[in-house]
């Protein structure tokens, strides 16, 4: 939330919090080692009729008292109840559909509650009946008594992220299977709490050796510290150990401004639970505080959103306007704004086309060699002229589009320009290989893509590249970037139904609920837009056109050979 006064305007009574999970006692459900839990988080718009996953956090091996370092950052209002949900999972294979994990319970509550109980957070049993995948509790289950823990803290708007590394000497304990294997180190960094307690923010990667070097970590301002620079931290750090019972080697306490003062600086002692120093120490390598640019930001500074449509061929609602055209202006009606050419490109695939007959899988649909289309007005007229002109064919391609659109955004690089490709299709894909290398090797490009599922196919497969869940991979590489966003549409009244059913009583008329769904329908597949060109800016160190160009403020850097500063 933006807490800037400015006369004349109007702001919403809203604050954001950020909630950190926390569970102890959990079921153990695996037989040569312990649970590995993941927490999923629902939330209840207004409005719906089911529940709506928010985010998911990392996984935490062999452990039955995690504690998350993914929050759940949302925005608190105090005159709605807004319900929360969190089911607990014990993840057994690289998937992300729940079905194929163990169920170790769930909890629900109001957000009003977690921010009620304070400091002290908020414990909930963990419950295995009703839960979305486990309506009835399995035959010889566990009983769980274990409990999930929720702290909820305002953040601020702080517009800054710190970029740590860290190294460390004179790690491990000696060990009888140290002779064959280095010892393993990893460190968790918390924040104080009001209460003198700490709540997680970071976890390293555990990094082999008595002298770890660990990958450079970069954290939100407000999440490390909620912009208080002089705000207790903690640096504890273990060595790895079998089935997850890792073992102690030390603590450092320090701050945001302590640690700037500290690079280049000696060693600081690792000190036990007793208060008395050890051998192992830590070196602040790296400290770096930057700014985090908007999108708000690029937008002004003249960054321009160009957006591309791909329309599937393969078969076609005959209805006017029918679920192609609703998505199309649905989209484009809001990019538009973002676009001073008004021009927009539009292709076809899976169709036989004019005059010899010939499968294309990335023609334009202006039938000429031309695919620009004036307006999305320009973009409907080529879209029903072309349907008249050619034969819907098939089979479903997505790569040859997505690979040509890939090649434009590869040619704009410097952060003036960034693309938008809108699939809309009602196939099921048939070169999943295919799509998923070319979306891998485009992630770090300006480009994001839309896929909206029109009709009754099965789209199950679509959830796969959109990488909210699992970063999308291929033969071992994962993307750098999530840059799919899906979204299941049938048609206007249906999709209302299924995602908003007071709406649809509210507006019974067709040409009305068409309007309601276009509006939720932009809002569905824009939502993600905004943070995936923010990311790509920050992947290249592009700043803002008017924003100062600035080195990063306090940041440090030293190495074996001497120290510097920027």
């Amino acid at each position: 939330m933006n807490d800037e006064f400015t006369p004349g305007t109007f702001v919403e009574p809203t604050s954001t919090v950020e909630i950190s999970i926390s569970c102890r006692n959990l079921l153990d459900m695996d037989v040569f080692s312990r649970s590995d839990p993941m927490c999923v988080v629902y939330h209840h718009p207004a409005g719906m009729s089911h529940w709506v996953e928010l985010v998911r956090t990392e996984v935490i091996w062999d452990n039955l008292d995690p504690d998350f370092v993914t929050k759940v950052a949302i925005d608190y209002r105090f005159e709605i109840e807004q319900p929360l949900r969190f089911e607990v999972y014990d993840i057994d294979a690289p998937s992300a559909n729940l079905e194929n994990h163990d169920f170790l319970g769930y909890a629900e509550c109001t957000l009003a509650q977690v921010v009620a109980a304070g400091y002290q957070g908020l414990s909930l049993p963990l419950l295995q009946n009703k839960s979305k995948y486990y309506p009835i509790l399995p035959k010889n289950a566990k009983i769980s008594k274990g409990s999930i823990i929720l702290l909820a803290e305002e953040l601020v708007q702080f517009k800054e992220e710190v970029t740590l590394k860290v190294q460390g000497y004179s790690m491990g304990r000696t060990k009888v299977y140290s002779c064959i294997l280095a010892p393993k180190i990893f460190f968790v960094l918390s924040k104080i709490n009001e209460n003198g307690s700490y709540t997680v923010v970071y976890r390293s990667e555990a990094s082999p050796g008595k002298t770890p070097v660990w990958r450079p970590a970069t954290i939100p301002m407000r999440t490390l510290c909620n912009g208080d620079k002089d705000r207790t931290l903690q640096f504890h750090v273990f060595q790895v150990g079998l089935n997850g019972y890792h073992s102690s080697l030390g603590m450092v306490f320090t701050t945001v401004n302590k640690m700037s003062e500290l690079v280049g600086s000696e060693t600081v002692n690792l000190t036990g639970k007793n208060g008395l120093e050890k051998a192992a120490t830590l070196k602040f390598a790296q400290v770096t505080i930057a700014p985090v640019f908007t999108f708000m930001e690029y937008i002004s500074g003249g960054t321009q959103i160009h957006c591309c449509f791909a329309i599937d061929f393969t078969a076609t609602s005959g209805s006017r306007p029918n679920p192609y055209e609703q998505a199309i202006q649905a989209v484009g009606e809001i990019i538009q704004d973002y676009d001073q050419t008004k021009k927009f490109p539009a292709y076809g695939f899976g169709a036989r086309v004019p005059p010899s007959g010939e499968v294309r899988h990335n023609f334009p649909v202006t039938l000429t060699d031309n695919p620009f289309c004036n307006g999305i007005e320009g973009v409907m007229e080529a879209y029903r002229n072309c349907i008249r002109q050619i034969q819907l064919y098939g089979p479903t391609n997505f790569a040859p589009v997505i690979r040509d659109v890939a090649n434009l955004a590869r040619k704009n690089m410097e952060g003036n320009h960034y693309y938008v490709l809108v699939i809309i299709t009602d196939g099921i894909i048939t070169d999943m290989p295919q799509t998923k290398e070319v979306i891998v090797g485009a992630a770090h490009l300006p480009l994001s893509i839309i896929i909206v599922g029109v009709g009754r196919a099965n789209f199950a497969a679509m959830d796969e590249l959109d990488g909210d869940t699992v970063r999308l991979s291929y033969n071992g590489k994962f993307a750098p970037r999530d840059i799919v966003q899906f979204v299941p549409y049938r048609d206007s009244y249906t999709w209302m139904a299924s995602v908003s059913p007071d709406a649809v009583q509210w507006y019974s008329g067709y040409e009305s609920t068409g309007k309601v769904a276009k509006i939720r329908l932009a809002q569905e597949v824009l939502a993600e837009i905004p943070e995936q060109i923010t990311s790509f800016m920050k992947s290249r160190s592009i700043v803002p056109v008017g924003r100062k160009t600035d080195q990063p403020t306090r940041a440090r850097v030293t190495s074996g050979q001497g120290t510097s500063s920027s």
